[in-house]
């Protein structure tokens, strides 16, 4: 006597199947809390530590909660210009990151070298890690910084972020 299990139909996720709710769901929850990682390397950082200040409070985000450690944080924020020496390090926390991970990059510095074009200096951070949101201006507001990474949330929430 044989039993025949029925099969599921994976080829394509519809809206109200198991499979497209749970993703959805990830994403929501994903895009309601977005731990960065402190890499801050130059006057930028100071303006990402005001964007965490009462005054600009992005705790209103859910990205208040600025881990010490890349292995309990899933965004990355590169503020400031990136030497030659700084670049291993700077990859060796990206990859110690757990998957999913985003990166914003913020300022001109870390965009594309900025005013700096010499041998120093990376000429932008994308030449290192993937970037998924350019935070512009030198030094950015921390108005820009909060811009950024809304724009990354409404990514991440409608699935369009780069899921690495």
């Amino acid at each position: 006597m044989s039993i025949e299990l029925p099969v599921r139909d994976t080829s394509a996720q519809r809206d109200g199947a198991p499979g497209f709710v749970l993703s959805r769901l990830q994403d929501w929850s994903r895009d309601k809390s977005l731990w960065p990682v402190l890499f801050g390397l130059a006057c930028c950082a100071i303006e990402m530590m005001a964007a965490s200040a009462s005054r600009f409070d992005i705790a209103r985000f859910g990205s208040e909660l600025f881990r010490p450690s890349p292995r309990q944080a899933d965004l990355m924020i590169v503020a400031g210009r990136v030497s030659q020496k700084m670049a291993p390090v700077l990859r060796e926390i990206y990859d110690q990151m757990p998957d999913p991970k985003w990166v914003v990059a913020m300022g001109d510095c870390a965009s594309c070298g900025g005013v700096f074009n010499n041998y120093a200096l990376v000429q932008g951070v994308d030449k290192i890690v993937p970037v998924d949101v350019y935070v512009p201006g030198c030094p950015p507001t921390p108005d820009a910084l909060i811009d950024g990474i809304l724009k990354l949330k409404e990514r991440i929430g409608a699935g369009q972020a780069r899921n690495v």
